[in-house]
């Protein structure tokens, strides 16, 4: 039975109050599941120097955080792309005294990650391109000397941030072929290429980095990371892993932006977050997961005199 609990519960009309801090409370974010990875490291961090905040990610499919956000479910999210005019406008339609505040968070990529037992570690955006399309579906195709089989390409979701990129920037708008499959999130496309020989991944690059390799230049051991060339066909000499430093300087050509979008007061627990992965710290943090902050953390070196 559903009751309803007007006036007689709240006897004096005051409106119920948030009692959350910057540094305190509860708060339920939005996140992209493709910078998943990135983002629990901060709310990692956060809630260590923080005891008394509780950050409640909900890790899920571009647009559904974008749906997320826009019906104030939460008011704060992590997502791959700018909010449009039109998305900024409905959010301050339903809350008029605010401007949300959209701010790059880091330099992100799509990572294309294949089985260890696969050879083919390179591979061009005309040869993606034909994959995404349904217009090469198999290994042998890719390479005659191929015992592989069938290719079978899976995103975290065929809504996703990274489903986007491909349609978008690899396939120039053209549908991706319906052949391709979803398989939940980042981390069981990856589970799922670890035991599968024949199959390749499309998964967020945060994910595959190696968080113990100060470096920056190893990936999960698990899987191959596919060097990706934008001429065709591509040779080594072209073709770049998604390393931070070719992120940063756009040589590997799956690249793109990751954004904070707050629509929350200031001085609320939302706003402390952002303001924390916005920070020297959590550039740092966001550093250390693969990708490349927007601010990079600078170091201070003492010359002798």
């Amino acid at each position: 039975m559903l009751v309803w609990c007007g006036a007689a519960c709240n006897p004096f009309g005051k409106k119920p109050t948030r009692t959350d801090t910057t540094t305190s409370g509860v708060a339920l974010i939005a996140v992209d599941d493709c910078l998943g990875s990135a983002v629990q490291e901060c709310i990692n961090v956060f809630e260590a120097a923080h005891q008394a905040a509780a950050l409640l990610p909900l890790y899920a499919s571009e647009n559904e955080v974008i749906n997320m956000l826009l019906s104030d479910s939460v008011r704060f999210a992590v997502i791959a792309r700018p909010l449009t005019d039109a998305e900024i406008q409905t959010i301050k339609s339903r809350r008029p005294q605010l401007q949300p505040r959209i701010s790059k968070l880091a330099t992100d990529g799509i990572a294309i990650i294949v089985n260890r037992d696969n050879p083919d570690t390179l591979m061009s955006i005309e040869t993606l391109q034909q994959i995404m399309t349904g217009k090469l579906t198999s290994w042998q195709a890719l390479n005659p000397r191929s015992r592989l089989g069938k290719i079978i390409t899976v995103f975290d979701n065929l809504n996703s941030s990274a489903a986007r990129l491909m349609r978008d920037s690899v396939c120039g708008g053209e549908p991706l072929w319906d052949g391709l499959h979803s398989i939940q999130n980042n981390l069981s496309a990856i589970n799922y290429v670890a035991r599968t020989p024949n199959a390749m991944g499309i998964v967020g690059v945060g994910w595959v980095s190696s968080p113990n390799d100060t470096s920056q230049l190893s990936f999960n051991e698990r899987i191959r990371v596919v060097s990706v060339s934008r001429t065709h066909p591509a040779v080594p000499a072209t073709s770049y892993k998604p390393y931070p430093a070719y992120l940063h300087l756009r040589r590997y050509p799956l690249t793109r932006s990751a954004y904070a979008a707050l629509t929350d007061l200031r001085g609320t627990l939302p706003a402390g977050f952002a303001h924390f992965m916005l920070g020297e710290r959590g550039q740092r943090i966001i550093l250390k997961a693969g990708l490349v902050p927007a601010t990079p953390p600078l170091r201070t070196i003492q010359v002798g005199q």
